[in-house]
């Protein structure tokens, strides 16, 4: 459990970064803290202490404490270089070693350093990096959002970034409150692709397997609707799976009893992603279904799992590295004072055959 002062410190911190407390504000006083805290005076004035010998705080005598400006050049480290920062919700699974190593390839190019953080795709562990970000004082900042389908309560500081005039651009998807730059694989296209290619191949009883605190889930969902709706199919709820980050944990076991219950209904079934289309001919594997005689299967993203998988799954591309090269270039052009930068990049997916889908004849 932490001390009372660091509680204090933390709190205070946080107000500061997200811009509760704007800088020259004068905070609440020694006894409006301690009320509010509920600590003694001496517990207050350590937090105080440390807030200011870390630059958040400055004491004028007689006139109370008021926030500093001073704590990104206190923050250890920050050189003349410029520094950006980069969140994204995961660093070593699935996608995102590309992703990043695209933005370091092209920070490197221009001396540019760079300071990562990851989210786990929890709310919490974003308001940490943020604060991490804002207390270093980057000079830019190219973000992953977490859970993007879901209201985000670290808005403010995305604000207080706006306000400081730093640039930052997003990434896979973007949160739908704030008007912000990003870069996005079409995820409605690629779900559309996918579903097409089954229909195409004969099936009409398509499952789809969706993740829905991602904005990515919500526009692959649409897409897979677009096409059910365009080849005059009816649209099923019962053969949509849904699941979330917390919920991820429990997709093999969730989906044993989906496949078991489907299984004389389903004859393909578009996935999330590479991951979720792997689990699915895992899962198919212990339920005796064979892949793609009896249930084809689309991935998307072309992941480096997939590519390594000992069954060679049909997906969709997705930018990757390419991605990342372009959000650090947007930065570092936006920094160097480049005007008339796009708002809205949208990459096109590209199918790519492997040996998960089968054609089914006509009767």
């Amino acid at each position: 459990m932490k001390p009372k002062y660091q509680i204090i410190i933390d709190d205070i911190k946080s107000k500061i970064l997200s811009g509760d407390y704007s800088i020259g504000e004068q905070i609440p006083t020694e006894s409006a803290l301690q009320e509010t805290y509920n600590v003694s005076r001496h517990t207050v004035r350590m937090a105080i202490s440390e807030l200011a010998n870390d630059g958040f705080l400055r004491s004028e005598k007689g006139s109370g404490t008021f926030v500093s400006n001073q704590y990104q050049s206190k923050s250890g480290g920050k050189t003349n270089s410029k520094t950006i920062g980069v969140i994204t919700t995961y660093i070593s699974d699935y996608i995102f070693p590309s992703i990043i190593r695209g933005i370091e390839g092209r920070l490197n190019e221009d001396n540019y350093s760079l300071l990562l953080a990851s989210t786990n795709n929890d709310v919490e562990q974003e308001k940490k990096a943020l604060e991490m970000m804002l207390s270093f004082g980057v000079d830019g900042l190219i973000v992953e959002p977490t859970k993007s389908n879901l209201y985000n309560p670290n808005i403010a500081y995305y604000l207080s970034f706006k306000e400081q005039d730093v640039p930052f651009i997003m990434i896979n998807a973007y949160y739908e409150e704030l008007d912000v730059p990003f870069l996005c694989l079409d995820d409605v296209q690629s779900s559309y692709l996918a579903t097409k290619e089954l229909i195409s191949k004969g099936h009409t009883q398509i499952g789809l397997i969706a993740k829905m605190d991602d904005l990515q889930g919500k526009y692959r969902m649409k897409g897979y609707i677009k096409a059910i709706g365009e080849a005059k199919l009816r649209f099923q709820p019962d053969l949509v799976l849904s699941f979330d980050t917390e919920t991820k944990q429990d997709l093999s076991k969730n989906l044993k009893t989906f496949l078991h219950e489907k299984r004389d209904e389903l004859t393909a079934i578009v996935c999330y992603n590479d991951e979720v289309g792997l689990e699915v001919a895992n899962v198919c594997r212990q339920l005796g279904i064979l892949v793609p005689d009896n249930l084809s299967i689309i991935g998307q993203d072309n992941s480096y799992i997939a590519k390594n998988a000992n069954i060679k799954l049909t997906t969709l591309t997705h930018p990757q590295e390419q991605m990342g090269r372009d959000a650090a270039d947007w930065i570092i052009k936006k920094l160097q004072g480049k005007k008339d930068l796009p708002n809205e990049t949208y990459y096109q997916p590209v199918l790519i055959e492997g040996e998960t889908v089968k054609e089914l004849k006509a009767e």
